[in-house]
């Protein structure tokens, strides 16, 4: 049942306008008892019915909202919605009839009048009513939504009074100096619609009708189009699936406040579609749902904010009055979207798993037998072992926000694995990758699918703040070589993926008298002018995604936010800029990151990492005595440690052990990511079937 209480309680009508419209099909009747569950169910709701009344001399018509009262016979008494100016109004009106409104259908009741005063109507209602002409699209009515009309720089304020699927009908006002003129019928107009100060709908529309008010004025409004472009358009999308049972979806409508539940048709991890009834359709394209449940068969329920992307006929004959309407989701919990994808890659491949429950110890077996802990690397990590266990118990035992795990496994026995872990605000990094011999290609290829499955369905969300994924890999290793390097190279543009090489030592601390500082050093902490110096250096240099991958840029960012999620954990996480200058000249960026030992198996999660900006004067003994000075600061008797360019560490005689290439991808570079592997990677899984649907 629809009624407009508390927008519009009277409508001043043509002649013709109250009528009902001419056809040439006879009307459907309806009996008394079921009117009269109609007239009750609308009071049950506190709802509202019309009456039409006909001016005595001019024979326009006037409709007055009223509100029935309970009704057990063909005895109706109703009350008025509005007294203002009554007394007049039925003076030089005379009744006509009522018009029976449930949302889907309207009814021409014509009773027998008792009684009409300033207090109450009383009828007696006829034997039998007739039904109109049913609207093509049903129309809801709004309570307390904003609207503000815009075109060519004028803005009209006002109201939503009701919409439907294909139009929105409006009220608002002219403000002086403003003219309704300055409102071209013929041009385009944006419509931005508003609950409490938050917009939940805006859209481009013709002006398809409006009244002759001065001051106010009621306008009909059509969109321009069936869909909008929320995001950058994607070549690989979301694998769409059907699951059985098919899962709903259920919110309070952001325009009327009332309860709507739909079926799923197809979901994925960047969105859904359902199907609605064409004449009941309440999905507008741009409408903003603020809270969306998703819920499954077995009650479990997500939560999300989600848009309506898209209205599109049905392509099948058998569904004519039927639309297609596609949401996309714009923000969830990173935990709920975690589930959800686990869900989704379950369905997909029963082998697939998403950072599920694992048996350490079938981890640690895997690890070893995989070859991916190798004697050196136990070497390093054997001293700490059981540091290296607590860490690893609470990132796969407490399944935390900060990291993710992508594990192939049959039978309980894991085939392959690959995780990430988000390091920065908004980058995280990739490793661990790892395949049993038996399953190298097909396991190795599974993870890294699911991976970047993941990234594609995942980084539009704001909960997840993954604008970027990293990873370091050593130029000899040739599968990330290839893959990696190879998507640096078709991508061909350091700012969607870049690679800058690393040279790698071990840095004990050490002091000694004989170290030359002759020249006025000075050693800092690094400020705004630094880090704005860092970014021109890299620009110049390989103009990669170093400085706003790994927050170095100028305007800091407040990363404790992040840096409380490892807190929350128990787990260290910090990271300390510091600046090498001589007479004033900035030489060096110093990186320290610390974080719990071995978070990355090569430590490169808790080490140095030096950027020199100018190599003019800056010694090796000048750099280790700096550094010497931070590992007394904060406790540490060595670090792995990053220098970039390569060839300051070889110029300088440093004992490199080994070159680590820093490869970071831009999440908006996705499509020539997937193009490139779906060419070198044969049956590299995931969204390199693009699917149809329709932009998410």
């Amino acid at each position: 049942m629809e009624s407009c209480k508390g927008t519009v309680t009277e409508l001043q009508q043509s002649p013709t306008e109250g009528c009902p419209a001419p056809s040439t099909t006879p009307p459907k009747t309806l009996n008394l008892k079921p009117l009269i569950n109609k007239l009750n169910y609308i009071h049950f709701l506190d709802g509202t019915i019309t009456a039409n009344f006909r001016h005595k001399r001019y024979d326009t018509v006037l409709s007055l909202l009223i509100k029935p009262q309970p009704c057990a016979g063909e005895e109706l008494v109703c009350t008025w919605e509005s007294t203002a100016d009554l007394q007049g109004k039925l003076l030089s009106h005379q009744f006509e009839h009522l018009l029976v409104n449930d949302g889907k259908k309207v009814l021409l009741v014509k009773p027998s009048v008792v009684e009409i005063n300033r207090e109450a109507l009383h009828f007696i209602l006829p034997k039998k009513c007739s039904e109109l002409h049913s609207r093509k699209t049903r129309r809801h009515c709004c309570i307390d939504i904003t609207a503000q009309l815009i075109q060519n720089g004028s803005s009209f304020q006002g109201s939503l009074i009701e919409f439907s699927a294909t139009s929105l009908h409006i009220s608002v006002k002219a403000a002086p100096p403003q003219t309704f003129q300055w409102l071209n019928p013929e041009a385009s107009a944006a419509l931005i619609l508003s609950r409490q100060g938050e917009t939940i709908y805006s859209t481009e529309g013709t002006i398809l009708k409006q009244s002759c008010g001065q001051y106010m004025r009621s306008i009909v409004l059509t969109p321009t189009s069936d869909r909008i472009l929320k995001f950058k358009s994607k070549k690989y999308r979301s694998t769409r699936q059907r699951l059985i049972p098919s899962p709903n979806i259920n919110f309070r409508h952001p325009l009327t406040g009332k309860w709507i539940d739909l079926d799923v048709d197809d979901l994925s991890g960047s969105g859904l579609s359902v199907a609605e009834n064409a004449r009941d359709s309440v999905l507008l394209p741009g409408l903003i749902i603020p809270e969306l449940s998703l819920t499954f068969a077995n009650s479990d329920s997500l939560q999300c904010k989600a848009q309506v992307v898209y209205r599109i006929q049905a392509e099948k004959l058998a569904q004519q009055n039927t639309v297609k309407c596609g949401i996309a989701f714009l923000d969830m919990s990173i935990e709920e979207q975690s589930r959800l994808l686990a869900m989704l890659y379950q369905a997909d491949d029963k082998r697939s798993y998403l950072s599920n429950r694992v048996d350490l110890d079938a981890l640690w077996k895997f690890f070893f037998d995989s070859g991916f802990i190798y004697p050196e690397k136990y070497f390093h990590l054997k001293t700490n072992k059981t540091a290296f266990k607590r860490t690893y118990q609470k990132l796969y035992k407490e399944k935390p926000n900060i990291a993710k795990h992508f594990i192939h496994q049959e039978n309980g026995t894991i085939l392959a694995h690959m995780s990430m872990i988000r390091f920065y605000r908004n980058s995280w990094l990739i490793h661990h990758h790892a395949a049993r011999t038996s399953e190298n290609r097909k396991g190795g290829l599974s993870v890294l699918s699911q991976i970047s499955r993941y990234a594609n369905e995942a980084h539009n969300l704001y909960s997840a703040h993954l604008d970027f994924v990293f990873c370091y890999f050593r130029p000899e290793n040739r599968f990330p070589r290839r893959v990696f390097g190879g998507v640096a190279k078709h991508i061909n543009d350091p700012k969607g993926c870049s690679i800058d090489s690393f040279s790698y030592f071990h840095f004990k601390k050490s002091f000694s008298d004989q170290w030359n500082m002759a020249q006025p050093w000075s050693f800092n902490r690094a400020n705004t002018e630094d880090l704005q110096e860092l970014k021109r250096f890299i620009e110049h240099s390989s103009g990669g995604l170093m400085v706003p991958a790994l927050d170095l840029v100028p305007i800091a960012h407040d990363k404790s936010e992040l840096f409380d999620e490892y807190r929350a954990l128990g787990m260290k996480r910090e990271q300390h800029l510091f600046s090498i200058k001589v007479k004033g000249s900035l030489k060096a960026i110093v990186i320290l990151n610390l974080s719990e030992i071995f978070l990355n198996m090569s430590d490169l999660t808790n080490c140095f990492k030096i950027i020199v900006i100018d190599q003019e004067g800056l010694t090796r003994d000048v750099l280790f005595l700096m550094l010497s000075m931070l590992c007394v600061k904060f406790d540490l008797d060595e670090a792995p440690t990053l220098v970039y360019p390569t060839s300051f560490a070889e110029e300088r005689d440093i004992p490199i052990e080994k070159v680590y290439n820093l490869w970071i991808l831009n999440l908006q570079h996705l499509d020539s990511y997937f193009e490139f592997c779906s060419k070198i990677i044969p049956n590299f899984t995931h969204p390199l079937s693009a699917s149809s649907d329709h932009g998410l």
